[in-house]
């Protein structure tokens, strides 16, 4: 009966706040379902953060990370993420392809977050011993400006395949695709890369759960990469607390290359509920 109830609470985590599902950033394949919004706010702290187009290195803080999900129907929705303000503490500053153009003169800069505007479908509901699949599409917008050494004012795009399972009080979600990663020193090349996500979610009561997972991109081009677009990849492990249609979670996270954070931690919460009809 417990393995059953933990099982079931699983699903339902699963089915009422996917989108991001923070802290992870690996996509469940679930929705969150017709007509329901998804709101969900956050930040996090970076030590040795690495900027290897502007030369800038030191630690990072964002405040506040949003997203908003929309159900438009059963099976798809659509998502927004971002943040409003960036600051870096900067330590130290190397010759970069654009460290010209860094504008800031001090021990520190700030900038926005890109926004991420994506659309989920999930294409085979999980069943018995089938798990469920789903495709994800995003662009990154270049919001964030390359004076302020912490942008790269390129435009990004993303395509994902999702596949999901509960095993027993487990949740395991993988994701597998692509991204396009434009050149922010030349506006005639672009870098290609092989995106992946591996996260878990354990239930430990009816209302916490441990999650983890492994997320990133190898840079699959001949020779040197463009600045910018080389591989990337994080290991996450946190908590998360559900009450009704509120969630909380904190998690720690530490870098697998040498442009990667040494470490991190963030906290935020999740709140979902009827917001529409669909027709």
């Amino acid at each position: 009966m417990t393995r059953f109830l933990s099982a079931v609470f699983v699903l339902f985590a699963a089915s009422v706040a996917s989108a991001q599902q923070r802290p992870l950033t690996t996509e469940d394949p679930e929705t969150i379902g017709a007509g329901r919004v998804l709101l969900e706010a956050g930040f996090d702290y970076t030590h040795e953060a690495d900027f290897p187009v502007s030369g800038l290195e030191g630690h990072l803080f964002r405040f506040p990370l949003v997203g908003v999900s929309l159900g438009i129907s059963s099976i798809a929705e659509i998502q927004v993420d971002g943040g409003f303000y960036n600051r870096l503490t900067i330590t130290e500053r190397n010759v970069a392809p654009l460290s010209d153009m860094v504008t800031a003169t001090g021990n520190s800069t700030s900038s926005i977050e890109d926004f991420v505007i994506g659309t989920k479908v999930r294409l085979i509901p999980e069943g018995a011993t089938r798990p469920s699949f789903g495709v994800r599409f995003a662009t990154r917008l270049p919001n964030a400006s390359n004076e302020s050494g912490i942008g790269l004012d390129t435009t990004d795009f993303f395509a994902s395949m999702l596949v999901a399972k509960t095993v027993e009080s487990i949740r395991v979600v993988g994701n597998g695709g692509i991204g396009i990663l434009g050149d922010s020193t030349r506006g005639d090349r672009q870098n290609n890369v092989v995106t992946y996500g591996l996260s878990f979610a354990r239930a430990v009561t009816n209302a916490a759960e441990l999650v983890g997972e492994v997320n990133g991109r190898f840079d699959v081009h001949d020779g040197d990469p463009p600045p910018g677009t080389g591989s990337r990849g994080i290991i996450r492990i946190g908590t998360r607390y559900t009450i009704g249609g509120w969630r909380g979670d904190a998690s720690l996270f530490f870098g697998l290359t040498s442009n990667d954070p040494a470490v991190g931690f963030g906290a935020g919460f999740t709140y979902v509920f009827n917001g529409f009809s669909v027709p």
